[in-house]
């Protein structure tokens, strides 16, 4: 009897419990406690490579390093075009001329600002665990781009530094030389190797840059993260040894978040950083610190200038997470579902999100918001001007015949075709937002135009794409790096275009790097490609086009046209070195001028990226430049939790029915059993 009523007791307590899982159920990948809590969930698609500033050049690195790492300057978060303002530093310094052409700049740190806490500033124990930022750690970042052992990516552009390259030869000298050199203290191997002479540290808080040419540009390096103060000691001390990590997976924080939890392919979790220079020293309002008081026309009708935030301190997070989701698909679906804060439109869901350019009646009945940004870059299609046939030998027939080329390539409907209609027909190398570029200007050679094509062609000696040397369709070669279905797709749109001209076009499709190499070494006629802005500077991308860059004198030089022109290449230099001003812009239009008839290029578009976010979401502009985003967003935890049990509410029915089944299957057992005992 006692053991029946204990069967009884043990199937009753399992059906309770399975009815607690049922009322418990939740697809929830976040704890409970998050619910309230100011957290913004975003999705990488693959873990970081390195978290090293120096050497990291890669958006998904950046997404972290932005929010981890604070540089002397940056950039104003709403205004367009992007204007430079102070960081780390006081003010954004003046070029000061010097003798034999050379050019200084003198940052100022703020005193006062520090580290956050770690132990490598605290190796025996000793406190305290911080240490205030000084001039010298910038010095000391810089030398690292110069050490060969750093291998960083950038080290062409700071070799512009006075004694930067003579500082890296003398160290890997003194390595080669004597063995036991290497196994010192990096700081003191910099000393030994008598650092870098263009970097003159005046005391804790003065650093003065001296170039062996002018180079404007070069303060745009100062508000990336590749000059990011970083401390000796964090070098030092992260060195793989005894269970520590390396320092590229450790990151020693100066910006508003630090690094709390480093599950590289799986979860990375920032939060507030109590020893930002923001946090402790709020008093100063200092411009990267508190949130934006104006911005360019738009911004507050949108929004984004609302009287709850201008002026108040950064950051309104309390954290950051971030989720590897290799796939495209699960990860629209988790953003869906309110388990990722943002989300860019992947193209099997575009229509479902975006009706004629706008945001869908369905997302927008969920509260959502489409933000749409205009990236810093140019995708073209390029000849080789050394090529007899359509490049500068070929003289006025060849420039007909790539102005006719150029009339046939329609970008809006190559856009709509391939690209959802995202995309910014691109009249000029200078994309919207940067410096130069004019709204209004219309390229005369970049609207389809398919009969004055056809003239050109003729004025060219092409009557009808017949090349009179023999008889038949002019044959030429297009080149590309991407020999997929779908790229040959994209490809053939442009191969078409022409075909319609009467000009045969064979498209030459190989893998990526053969096609670099093919360029590279201008075994090329025509070809597509692009450039993403390092800095929003027009001579980021005029440069593609100068004279001296000519790959075919510089084998890995950016101007794969190996385009020349005496003007142009005249006034680039003078370009490069003016303020931004009227007389700057009057050398730009000059240099488009020259562009426009010589059609080195046929520029198709700009990219234009879409992006969804959850209306639990403020203060959210795209930038199409990696900017520290995050400290200025700010979320509504409690309206995204209400909406994420709305969204997602379980399904319970089959398992009421499973849990019903399991009593009536059951039950009628027991009580046979019962009665048998009895």
């Amino acid at each position: 009897m006692t053991g029946g009523f204990g069967r009884g007791v043990m199937t009753a307590v399992g059906c309770a419990a399975l009815c607690v899982a049922i009322a418990s159920c939740t697809n929830n990948p976040y704890p409970d406690s998050d619910a309230g809590v100011k957290v913004r969930y975003l999705r990488l698609a693959g873990p970081p490579k390195t978290l090293d500033p120096a050497v990291s050049y890669n958006a998904a690195d950046h997404a972290i390093l932005a929010n981890v790492y604070e540089t002397l300057l940056e950039y104003h978060y709403l205004k367009r075009p992007y204007t430079l303002m102070p960081g780390l530093a006081e003010a954004v310094p003046e070029a000061r001329p010097l003798e034999d052409g050379r050019v200084a700049y003198r940052f100022t740190l703020r005193p006062g600002m520090r580290y956050q806490e770690d132990p490598c500033f605290d190796p025996e124990g000793r406190t305290p665990m911080d240490r205030e930022i000084v001039a010298a750690d910038i010095a000391f970042q810089l030398m690292r781009i110069a050490d060969p052992s750093t291998i960083s990516p950038v080290v062409a552009t700071f070799s512009k530094i006075d004694g930067f390259e003579a500082f890296s030869n003398r160290l890997v000298a003194l390595r080669e030389s004597d063995p036991a050199f290497g196994e010192k203290r990096i700081d003191v191997q910099y000393a030994q190797a008598e650092g870098v002479e263009g970097l003159v540290v005046r005391g804790k808080h003065e650093l003065e840059v001296v170039l062996s040419e002018p180079y404007p540009q070069l303060l745009y390096w100062f508000a990336m993260h590749f000059t990011a103060p970083v401390p000796w000691e964090a070098i030092d001390y992260y060195d793989g040894r005894d269970g520590r990590p390396f320092f590229k997976e450790h990151p020693v924080s100066t910006g508003p978040f630090q690094l709390t939890r480093y599950e590289k392919h799986s979860r990375v979790v920032l939060e507030r950083n109590p020893n930002w220079y923001g946090a402790l020293h709020p008093e100063w309002r200092a411009p990267g610190t508190i949130y934006p008081t104006e911005g360019e026309p738009g911004d507050a009708e949108k929004g984004l200038l609302d009287p709850k935030y201008t002026g108040k301190p950064l950051p309104f997070l309390e954290r950051i997470e971030f989720r590897m989701e290799k796939e495209d698909i699960p990860g629209f679906n988790k953003f869906l579902q309110g388990y990722y804060d943002a989300s860019g439109i992947i193209q099997e869901s575009f229509d479902q999100a975006v009706t004629e350019g706008d945001l869908s009646p369905s997302m927008a009945a969920r509260g959502m918001q489409l933000a749409k940004s205009v990236d810093p870059d140019i995708f073209y299609i390029g000849f080789n001007m050394n090529d007899r046939v359509v490049g500068a030998q070929a003289g006025e027939r060849g420039r007909k015949l790539r102005q006719a080329m150029s009339l046939a390539i329609d970008a809006v409907e190559y856009a709509r075709i391939f690209q959802n209609g995202r995309g910014v027909p691109a009249q000029s190398p200078v994309p919207p937002g940067i410096f130069g570029y004019d709204p209004d200007y219309v390229n005369p050679y970049r609207t389809l135009d398919t009969e004055r094509a056809k003239t050109l062609l003729a004025e060219a000696g092409y009557a009808g794409g017949i090349d009179p040397e023999t008889s038949r369709p002019l044959r030429l070669s297009f080149d590309t790096g991407d020999p997929s279905t779908r790229g040959r797709l994209r490809f053939q749109f442009f191969v078409d275009a022409w075909r319609r001209l009467g000009v045969d076009v064979e498209l030459n499709a190989t893998n990526y790097n053969r096609f670099q190499d093919k360029v590279r070494d201008g075994a090329h006629q025509i070809y597509m490609w692009g450039w993403i802005a390092d800095y929003p500077d027009p001579e980021n991308f005029l440069f593609l086009l100068w004279g001296p860059n000519a790959s075919s004198e510089n084998p890995g030089a950016p101007n794969t046209s190996n385009f020349s022109h005496p003007r142009f290449d005249a006034l680039f230099p003078l370009m490069k070195d003016m303020p931004s001003g009227s007389e700057r812009h009057a050398a730009i239009r000059e240099m488009i001028a020259i562009l426009e008839h010589e059609r080195p290029w046929i520029e198709l578009f700009h990219r234009e990226a879409y992006a969804l976010y959850h209306g639990w979401i403020a203060n959210v502009k795209p930038a199409g430049i990696s900017l520290p985003a995050s400290k200025y967003v700010d979320i509504d935890p409690d309206l995204r939790h209400r909406n994420r049990l709305a969204w997602n509410e379980p399904v319970l029915w089959p398992l009421w029915a499973m849990a019903i089944l399991f009593v009536v299957v059951v039950t009628p057992g027991i009580v046979t059993f019962l009665r048998e005992r009895q």
